[in-house]
């Protein structure tokens, strides 16, 4: 009988397989896809290297949280250089366990006074 795994023996994640679990929540996507979507939601502050990012999807192949997809946009059709992934529910479960990790951290950074609008006033020690 296979047992199911917790989502939270996975977690914590690395940022770049959290960036790419993010990506696949909006739709299957091709490896130059995700590097162009995580670049575009940093703003230019960080840079997915293509090698970073196979390794990423391997591991998170391995693990079951994404799976390679035949399925292919129109304009990619024929193009077999092209390799889509799709988030697997075992991986939306991973992400969001991770998503609420880190809410947790966000929220004890604002605490203290580590971002903007948090206890503007406070002084450091």
């Amino acid at each position: 009988m296979v047992q199911k795994r917790s989502p939270t023996e996975l977690i914590p994640l690395r940022a770049v397989e959290f960036e790419i679990l993010l990506v696949l929540t909006g739709g299957d996507a091709h490896g130059y896809a995700i590097i162009k979507e995580a670049e575009a939601r940093a703003n230019g502050e960080s840079r997915i290297e293509t090698g970073t990012l196979y390794r990423a999807l391997r591991r998170l192949t391995a693990d079951g949280l994404v799976k390679p997809t035949e399925e292919k946009r129109a304009e990619d059709v024929g193009d077999e250089r092209r390799r889509y992934f799709t988030i697997t529910a075992f991986g939306r479960e991973v992400a969001t366990a991770e998503a609420r990790r880190l809410a947790t951290q966000v929220d004890a950074a604002r605490s203290r006074a580590l971002l903007d609008g948090a206890h503007a006033g406070r002084a450091s020690q």
